[in-house]
């Protein structure tokens, strides 16, 4: 088992702002966050944690909400009270309403006490988890208190997605900020970057001379993203319907993770360099005419059927969600990305909900070998080579190659080496937000997403939404809960000779 390494830096003294702090992200992912990092000895000497809100919440009864939160939400639970009772120390609350400018003037006195008792000025974190629609204001008024133009490097704003709802609104709301904060000080998070698998990508990529040699055209033949889900849409039908599975789930996670895997090698890991190399990226995906979307992108929503022996409503039954509704809840995509690299090799990618397993695969489908000096018989389970990395539910990495089974004839099986996180290593991995906030603190914008690449996403996904915008579906709903999504999204990479990827059962699976 590898050993932790303690050998880490820490943030300077700092001063965290949640805004929405009595809501449901603070409480199930932010707090819990923030609390075993200060387990694991990354939170500085000096912080202080303020949730702000309209909410009528005392210090007192706003830390035992989040303590609440940590006992069912967290990957430690609160087993030792003289850990929580040093943490909640640094905690507090601030009663504010986001729409009334002279509310913000408490934020300042907070930071100048902070100052006053840690005998340093602090850097300031401002987490805006909140409704989409109270990003505006809220930045704004933060703007008029200037401490963003007082002190450049160490003042930053965290905003959650989406970012926008189409192309025009990402880019008034990215004119907005800018307008506001400089471009290094706005931190647009998302959340599956902070996964320890996808970070796992580029250091399996650019940190092994075994695979980044045949990572282009000449030996890949395709790659396939699967983001999948078993629930259904559950208390977020309203905000679903203004989104879908394309905007929620293609236009930023699953083409942030694509760039991951089509990147060219950076120069270094500073922020700005690898984010112009995923902008790269983005800028060589094939525009999809709006006349063929068809042909490249599919669509579905679920109806209502059994699923693990449970009666599943169907989309269009669920609180909050328009009776005949046209809202996407699965999508697949086929892009091309025309550059040196990748000329001519199809990146298929899906997501859904209410899918068959709850998983996040990415599969790097090589070309076959040459298989002509064989004997027939070997070519019956033949089988080419395959890479698959696994984010969710385990985190595993695993090579399909050819083996010579025992025996007297030259018979060939696919077997599988596999890594697995969980036998490698001793201690649990950090969640997602662990790591991003982590790095918020810290001043590392590298798994962030820049302004321009939020833009050039938008445009990515532009024609299909606009097609399937004008377009209502005449065949929803089109897949049962518990499936693998609509026949149509099968056609779409059986055209081209390929299968849908997944993974065995954890039962069935031979390690």
């Amino acid at each position: 088992m590898a050993k932790k390494n303690n050998n880490h830096k820490k943030p300077s003294s700092t001063v965290v702002f949640i805004f929405g702090g009595s809501g449901d992200l603070n409480q199930r992912k932010l707090t819990p966050a923030l609390y075993n990092l200060f387990i694991d000895d990354f939170m500085p000497e000096n912080f202080a944690i303020i949730g702000t809100g309209r909410t009528d919440y005392s210090n007192e009864k706003f830390r035992g909400h989040l303590l609440e939160g940590i006992k069912e939400f967290s990957r430690r639970k609160n087993d030792k009270n003289a850990t929580w009772e040093n943490f909640q120390q640094h905690i507090s609350y601030l009663r504010m309403d986001a729409d009334k400018p002279e509310d913000y003037n408490g934020i300042t006195k907070i930071i100048d006490d902070c100052e006053k008792t840690w005998g340093e000025h602090p850097s300031v974190l401002f987490y805006l988890a909140v409704a989409p629609q109270l990003v505006p204001e809220i930045a704004t008024n933060l703007s008029k208190l200037k401490i963003n133009k007082e002190d450049k490097k160490n003042t930053r704003i965290v905003v959650e997605k989406p970012f926008g709802h189409d192309l025009q609104s990402a880019k008034e709301l990215n004119s907005l900020l800018t307008g506001l904060f400089e471009e290094n000080q706005i931190y647009r998070i998302d959340h599956y970057l902070g996964k320890e698998t996808v970070q796992n990508i580029l250091a399996l990529r650019f940190a092994n001379a075994l695979f980044e040699p045949i990572w282009n055209c000449n030996y890949i033949d395709h790659v396939q993203i699967t983001a999948a889900e078993t629930v259904g849409v559950e208390d977020r039908g309203g905000y679903y319907e203004q989104a879908g599975a394309l905007r929620d789930m293609v236009q930023n996670h699953i083409l942030q993770v694509l760039c991951m895997v089509a990147m060219e090698a950076p120069v270094s890991f500073e922020a700005n360099e690898i984010r112009n190399k995923k902008s790269d990226v983005l800028n060589a995906i094939r525009k999809i005419n709006k006349h063929e979307v068809q042909k490249y992108a599919v669509r579905g929503q679920y109806g209502s059927g059994w699923m693990q022996g449970k009666k599943e409503k169907a989309y269009r039954e669920e609180k909050g969600v328009n009776p005949e509704s046209a809202t996407d809840t699965f999508a697949a995509v086929k892009f091309y990305i025309d550059n040196w690299r990748w000329q001519g090799v199809p990146f298929y990618v899906r997501t859904g909900k209410h899918l068959m397993e709850k998983t996040t695969l990415i599969t790097i489908q090589f070309k076959e070998a040459p298989k002509y000096a064989f004997p027939s018989e070997a070519s019956e389970t033949w089988r080419a080579n395959r890479l698959t990395i696994s984010i969710q539910p385990e985190m595993d990495i695993r090579l399909r190659f050819q083996a010579k089974r025992p025996g007297q004839t030259m018979s060939l099986n696919p077997v599988d080496m596999v890594f697995s996180y969980n036998d490698n290593y001793d201690e649990p991995q950090p969640e997602a937000y662990e790591t991003l906030l982590l790095d918020a603190m810290m001043g590392n914008a590298t798994q962030f997403m820049r302004g321009d690449q939020v833009e050039i996403a938008w445009e990515v996904v532009a024609p299909i939404l606009e097609t399937w915008e004008s377009r209502p579906p005449v065949d929803f709903p089109n897949y049962a809960p518990g499936s693998w999504g609509p026949e149509d999204a099968e056609a779409l990479i059986a055209r081209d000779g390929r299968t849908w990827v997944t993974l065995p059962p954890k039962k069935d699976r031979k390690e």
